[in-house]
């Protein structure tokens, strides 16, 4: 049987193709932040206070962070301090709160990037985002065990 010029393969997920989705996806979310003059790491840091069901210490922001993005802590703590500058945060004692500033960041993003995530992300059937997500789900657990043995 002959197939036709016309008859594409499905990409097979790799490290690669993963990364082009990761850096387009980040691309679209870094424009929308540059508009109001946050950056990614900043997001980042101030949606995990804004998400938190208690307040944060410095130390869990920059494990929550660290977690997600296995940024250098010294960094985090950098963004903490750029975030407590522009008032997006503020401390409260030993802990450190999302100010009104900050949860309005967080939503004007979020009100921002729902369209275009919507037209990203829509369309594509509920059975291929669940094995997509088992899959990056796997790949996550073994990429952090792998690094953790690195640097053990």
């Amino acid at each position: 049987m002959t197939t036709s010029a016309s008859t594409t393969t499905a990409p097979v997920a790799d490290a690669r193709a993963l990364g082009l989705a990761h850096y387009a996806a980040r691309g679209v979310l870094e424009h929308v932040l540059a508009r109001h003059g946050a950056t990614f790491q900043q997001q980042v840091a101030l949606r995990a206070a804004v998400t938190a069901d208690a307040p944060q210490t410095p130390d869990d922001l920059v494990t929550q962070v660290r977690g997600s993005l296995k940024a250098d802590p010294a960094d985090i703590r950098a963004t903490l301090d750029e975030l407590l500058a522009k008032q997006m945060l503020v401390a409260d004692g030993a802990h450190l709160r999302p100010t009104d500033a900050g949860r309005e960041l967080i939503a004007a993003v979020g009100a921002e990037t729902a369209p275009i995530s919507a037209r990203i992300w829509g369309g594509i059937p509920a059975e291929d985002l669940a094995a997509a997500g088992r899959v990056l789900a796997l790949v996550t657990e073994r990429a952090n065990a792998e690094l953790a043995a690195l640097t053990a």
